[in-house]
Order: structure tokens, then sequence, then C-alpha cells
């Protein structure tokens, strides 16, 4: 039975293959529009290594604090 919780746990070296087959992931095209990526790829990286978010609060609100500002922006 799997996890809880969402299934982004691969390595970026893992995805970099596979963004080539199908082209790039939608969602992160969609993030690194708005100028967060690389905050975005350390809270999965945190989630991922962690396992749990309530470890990763400061990637997630680095994150958060980012996408807000590009939200009052617009």
């Amino acid at each position: 039975m799997a996890k809880p919780g969402h299934a982004w746990s691969r390595a970026p070296a893992e995805r970099a293959g596979d963004e080539d087959e199908e082209g790039e992931d939608p969602v992160d095209a969609m993030i690194a529009r708005t100028g967060c990526l690389e905050l975005h790829r350390e809270l999965q990286h945190c989630m991922a290594e962690r396992q749990d978010w309530r470890h990763c609060q400061a990637q997630l609100r680095a994150f958060g604090a980012c996408m807000a500002r590009r939200q009052q922006r617009e």
C-alpha cells in the first residue's frame, strides 16, 4: 500500500530522462515562471529526505513567501 502524500520524491537526475521522453513537467514550468522554482525544489528535497512536512517549515515558509510576492505583483 502506498504511503500518504505525494509521490514526487524522485531525484532530479531520475527526472531528467523522463523529461526528454515526456517533455517538461507542466507544474515545474508553471513554478519556474514565478521565479520560485529553486525554493520549490529545496522544499521537495527536504520533504523527500525527511518524509514529514513538519520538519521543512523553513523551506515551506520561504516558498510560500516567494509565491505570495509573485501574486502581489500581478
